[in-house]
This record gives C-alpha cells, sequence and structure tokens, in this order.
C-alpha cells in the first residue's frame, strides 16, 4: 500500500468526523428529526446496514466480527444481538464515545468492544468475519484493493464491504458538494465502476483465495452506495 496516500486520507476522514461533522453525524445516525436531505441519507444508511447484516449468518454464536468503521455502532449491536463478539473501530474517538453511551445493556448472547484507531491494526486479531459500510467510499482503488489484502489475510469466512459506484447522478451530487466551502465539505468520495473493482480483486494475488459474490446497490435521494461480498473460494 502506499502507505502516505493511505494515511493523509485517513488524517482528513478523522478530522472531518471528529471535528467538523460530528454533531450532524450523531443527529443523523439517532432518531431526532432531520431535514429531508438528511432524511434520504438515513433511509439508505439503514437499507444498507440491513443488507449487510443480511448477509451474515443469522446466528453468530462463537463468531468474532470485525466492524470497521462503526461510526455510531448501530451495526455492531445487532451483530452482537445475533451472539458475535464484536469488534468495533472507528477513527473518530468521539463517535466511538458516542457509540459507547448509546450501547444497549441487553445485547442478548454478543458483546461489543469498542476501539479508536485504524481497522488494519494486526493487533486487532483474527475475525471470522470483517464489515465495512461505507468506510472504504474516500479511498482510491488501490488502497481499497490494499486495505482488503491486508483485512483477508486476518479473516476465515467473509468480507462485506460497500464501495461508491461511478455513475453520472453521483457524479452530479459529488460536484454540487464541491461548491460548498471546503471547511464543510466531507473528505472526497472514490467512485469506481464495478467491473473495474472486481476486476482488481480478480488480478489482486493476495485475494487469490477470495471471490467476489453478492452484490446490492442502494439508491436513496443523497445517498448512494453499493454493497459487495468477498468469500473465500
Amino acid at each position: 500500500m502506499d502507505s502516505a496516500t493511505y494515511e493523509a486520507r485517513r488524517g482528513r476522514i478523522e478530522t472531518y468526523f471528529d471535528r467538523t461533522a460530528v454533531q450532524a453525524w450523531a443527529r443523523l445516525t439517532s432518531a431526532a428529526p432531520v431535514g429531508s436531505i438528511r432524511a434520504t441519507v438515513r433511509a439508505g444508511r439503514d437499507r444498507m446496514r440491513a443488507t449487510l447484516l443480511d448477509w451474515l449468518p443469522a446466528d453468530l454464536s462463537g463468531t468474532r466480527l470485525l466492524d470497521a468503521g462503526c461510526g455510531t455502532g448501530a451495526l455492531a449491536v445487532e451483530a452482537a444481538r445475533r451472539g458475535a463478539a464484536v469488534v468495533a473501530i472507528d477513527l473518530s474517538p468521539t463517535l466511538v464515545e458516542l457509540a459507547r453511551e448509546r450501547l444497549p445493556h441487553d445485547l442478548g448472547p454478543g458483546s461489543v468492544e469498542f476501539r479508536s484507531g485504524d481497522m488494519l491494526d494486526p493487533a486487532l486479531g483474527r475475525f471470522d468475519h470483517v464489515v465495512g459500510m461505507d468506510s472504504l467510499i474516500h479511498y482510491r482503488r488501490d488502497d481499497v484493493i490494499r486495505v482488503l489484502a491486508e483485512l483477508s489475510a486476518r479473516t476465515e469466512r467473509s468480507l462485506l464491504f460497500t464501495f461508491a459506484p461511478s455513475n453520472p447522478l453521483l457524479a452530479a451530487m459529488l460536484g454540487v458538494g464541491r461548491l460548498f466551502p471546503r471547511g464543510d465539505r466531507a473528505p472526497f468520495i472514490e467512485p469506481v465502476a464495478e467491473t473495474t473493482l472486481r476486476r482488481a480483486i480478480a488480478e489482486a494475488p493476495a485475494l487469490a483465495a477470495w471471490q467476489a459474490s453478492r452484490t446490492l446497490r442502494v439508491a436513496s435521494g443523497f445517498y448512494t452506495s453499493q454493497a459487495l461480498e468477498l468469500v473465500r473460494s
């Protein structure tokens, strides 16, 4: 991996979600009323989260799951309720603290351990499943492939992640977003065509034991994201 590129982008993401947008993000991920645009984003994220959870086994007892880019912890909580021992990590210490505050007492058989830091930290250990919901959309394609390669080396069963699909509507929305003052912008989203991403995965030597499986695109107003499942071949 080009560590300089990855670390520079990672730093921008951490600054944005931990300082610039933390209040808006906390509201978006709550049940509080939001405006019409953010309501479409909330609905899209809810559907995407449900999709990724649906792709995981209904019974996760005895498994270890990494929620890579956990935000305020909604997916981690649902996975724990199925029995998983979840390690939920995010770059933003503020969002992780909010996730701890929101953690319900009725997790059932599972558990959630929240951490702030880099999802690629080898000290996190090995996992049966890794889920990265909208945590890779700000990285360039080559960095995404190398992130997947590093995670796959410590994953036994499945890697579920989302990417920003390249299409005219998303390009138009990104263009509008770049009209806002620089301080109000989110880190740039890096769209990639599904065929291009699948080819890059198939050609990556470190991912030779993995194959792309299910995929689903979610488009809801200003939210567009596509899920892709990697499984051991």
